[in-house]
Parts: structure tokens; C-alpha cells; sequence
């Protein structure tokens, strides 16, 4: 089957989670020997035009969309210079006429979109006008609201925003069209896209993210010395970091923190670092070692305060056999189950967080016992039989296609 995959980021060009899960999948279904190629976009500095390169043996075709800036640098400009851009994004023909030219070329026989934002969002109705089958996996909440963030504690809408978001919402679902099939990693997400009035009439259904290929390590038993928790992923408020700093500094137990990613609050983490020695900043980590990170210590913290999809940092820890202390917030506690794989706790709530950790250190060597548990709850998710869903699905809605 020849699949194109068309992404707003795709390595080096990355933000989260969601590039993650795009490489993973692209890497299996050229294992499967499927015809793969990829549209993503570029900085301008990297050339305006379509370039096509190589990162291993997926084809790239790569753009700068015409806009004032590249998707990773929107928070380097004022709200005035982003709602700018969110608007040429929305009713430019630029990234759309680029990626009409591809797959003219191309000629695939399915195409798969992910987050779109910043590349163009005429992008699918070009797409179902060249008569390919269409798929698209949803990854934010980035067509409900323009930053594709919800913060806990700001989810009523304020009345002057309204109207505004309002708009907004019906032009990305006029942008949307009709794909033959949307896919969502967590039932919230799904359900928040719903009650948006997205995707009436189309096919949508809940289809977990694949997980990381398993560690060669086992845990089975817990380690001896201080507790140890780790935080990944980039470094900002949004995540929680800096209420999980400030509750760690109440916390009386033996314990240590390893702090794990990038991000504009990386200055705040160093300082606590150097402030309090129980605090381990450890930087950027390559992915091919982010696995051996998290089996090393005994649970993985995830304080987000926005509300998450499928976090891959979840996915990780539990494939390592590592407990989570985790926010009770949008897809976290569809992965985890309460007492048994991890503790959840409130959002924002600092006491309910302390509890947690205390909770998950009294009881490490419990937690520790149950590492097969944490794998076997992702196993059905493993990346194979991921791809081989994907593919199903694709195929059946190049079935439809041919039928109507």
C-alpha cells in the first residue's frame, strides 16, 4: 500500500508526543514493506520551496508554508502576531497547493493527516478533491481552540472570547470536510470534538496510540535508597511543572527528583536545581534513551494542569513497569489504573498531589511487584499490532471510496 502522512512537525522539527508516535508508525509500516512518504513543514530559513530528502528510508517532502513564522516559533511573537497567523494558516492556498502537487506525484493510495496547524487547513478538502481516501488522527484539542490547550481552572470560556471561538470553530470544521475516517487516541478527545460538532456524519472512533517497544529490563523488585520520581516533557506551566516543583519542596520523605526535557521554563527548573539538592536536572535526552531513564527510577510524576489526550510519557513508563502519579485531567486516566498501575490525584491540588507521592513511596515495593501488570495493561497497544489495525482501517476506507 502506498501511505502518504502529511504533519505540521516531523523530526528534527518537533514539539511533543505526537511526532513520537508519527515516527514510530512511519518506521513499522515500512518494516511492513508499505510504500511510505511523508508533507511536513520547515522553517523558512530551510527554503520556501517543496525540498524532498531522506531522513532513513521514508521519503520527506518538505515546505515553508507563507506565513509570518514556522508552528515552533509562536511563542516568540505577541497574541496580535499569532492571531495573524492563525488566520492566513485557516484561508491560505499556499500549503494546500503544495501538497496537491505531491500527491499528484505521489498518487498514494490513502493519505493519513495529523495536527495540521501551521501548514495550511485547506490541506484536507484538497485532499478529498483529488478523490484519495482520507484519514485523519486527532492529537489536541488545536481545532476547538487555536493554542489546542484547555487549562484546568479556565475551562468556562470568557463572553468576549465567544464569538471568536465560535468562528474559529466553524471554519476549521468547514476546513475538515469530510474524511473517510477520524481517529482519536483517548475517548475524551473524541468526545470534546463531539460536542464541538466536529466530524457529524463521519466515521470517528477511539483508537489508543501505540506504546514504546519494550526495555530488555525487568523490574521486578524495588531499589534500595531515596525515592525516586521523574518528570518528562517540556518544560512549561501548562504541564504543571512549576506546581510540581513547588509541592515537592513540602515534601518530608526521603526522596529525589529527576527532571527530564526542554522548554521556556528550563531556567526556573536550574535554579531549583542548584537550590534544593534533591532536585536533578538532566537536560535534553535522545529518545533511544528516554526507556532507560524511566526503568531507573520508581514512578514517572505527570502533574499536567492542561487537559492531556494519551501522553506518550504514560505509554513509557508504564512499558518500563513504572508506576504514575498522575493528574486525574482529559485522556491521563483511561491509561492508568488508580491504586494498582499508578495514583491519580486531583489537578492543581497540592495536598492530594503530596498524597499520591506519599502513597506510591510507602508502597514502592508493592508497586515494584506489580511491574508485569504496568506492561501487560499497554501490551494490546504494542506498535505492531497498532500498524496492523492502521492498515486495516486505511484499507477499509479505500473500499469505501471505490464503492462510492
Amino acid at each position: 500500500m502506498k501511505i502518504g502522512i502529511i504533519t505540521n512537525l516531523y523530526p528534527p522539527h518537533t514539539r511533543g508526543g505526537a511526532e513520537n508516535v508519527i515516527v514510530r508508525t512511519v518506521e513499522q509500516l515500512l518494516a511492513m514493506g508499505h510504500d511510505v512518504f511523508l508533507i511536513t513543514g520547515q522553517p523558512k530559513k530551510n527554503g520556501v520551496g517543496i525540498a524532498l530528502g531522506k531522513m532513513s528510508v521514508e521519503r520527506v517532502y518538505r515546505f515553508f508554508p507563507k506565513n509570518i513564522y514556522f508552528t515552533l516559533d509562536d511563542y516568540r511573537h505577541a497574541w496580535s502576531v499569532r492571531l495573524l497567523w492563525h488566520v492566513i494558516d485557516a484561508f491560505s492556498s499556499s500549503g494546500s497547493s503544495a501538497v496537491s502537487q505531491i500527491l499528484a506525484d505521489e498518487k498514494p493510495d490513502v493519505v493519513i493527516t495529523h495536527n495540521l496547524k501551521g501548514i495550511g487547513l485547506r490541506i484536507p478538502k484538497a485532499i478529498q478533491a483529488m478523490h484519495i481516501p482520507h484519514v485523519h488522527i486527532l492529537h489536541d484539542l488545536q481545532l476547538i481552540t487555536p493554542s489546542g490547550l484547555r487549562i484546568f481552572g479556565k475551562e468556562k470560556e470568557p463572553w468576549y472570547a465567544k464569538p471568536g471561538l465560535m468562528m474559529y470553530r466553524a471554519i476549521c470544521r468547514a476546513r475538515m470536510g469530510t474524511p473517510a475516517l477520524v481517529l482519536s487516541p483517548s475517548q475524551f478527545l473524541l468526545d470534546e470534538h463531539a460536542h464541538s460538532r466536529f466530524f457529524r456524519g463521519i466515521d470517528a472512533r477511539f483508537f489508543p496510540n501505540p506504546s514504546p517497544k519494550p526495555l530488555d529490563v525487568v523490574r521486578d523488585t524495588h531499589r534500595s535508597g531515596p525515592f525516586r520520581m521523574m518528570f518528562l516533557g517540556q518544560l512549561g506551566h501548562h504541564k504543571g511543572l512549576p506546581f510540581l516543583l513547588d509541592a515537592f519542596a513540602k515534601y518530608s520523605g526521603d526522596a529525589r527528583l529527576h527532571i527530564v526535557g526542554g522548554g521556556p521554563l528550563r531556567a526556573l527548573v536550574e535554579e531549583r536545581a542548584r537550590s534544593d539538592k534533591r532536585i536533578v536536572y538532566l537536560g535534553y535526552t535522545p529518545q533511544e534513551e528516554i526507556a532507560r531513564c524511566v526503568a531507573a527510577v520508581d514512578a514517572v510524576v505527570v502533574p499536567s494542569l492542561c487537559y492531556e489526550n494519551s501522553p506518550t510519557v504514560i505509554y513509557e513508563a508504564l512499558s518500563a513497569g513504572v508506576p504514575l502519579i498522575a493528574s486525574r485531567i482529559g485522556g491521563v486516566g483511561e491509561l492508568i489504573q488508580d491504586g494498582k498501575t499508578g495514583v491519580l490525584f486531583a489537578p492543581g491540588n497540592e495536598d492530594d498531589l503530596l498524597r499520591a507521592m506519599q502513597k506510591v513511596d510507602d508502597e514502592k515495593d508493592a508497586f515494584a511487584a506489580r511491574s508485569s501488570v504496568m506492561r501487560e495493561s499497554v501490551a494490546p497497544y504494542a506498535l505492531p499490532q497498532y500498524a496492523d489495525r492502521l492498515v486495516a482501517l486505511c484499507t477499509e476506507a479505500i473500499a469505501r471510496s471505490l464503492r462510492s
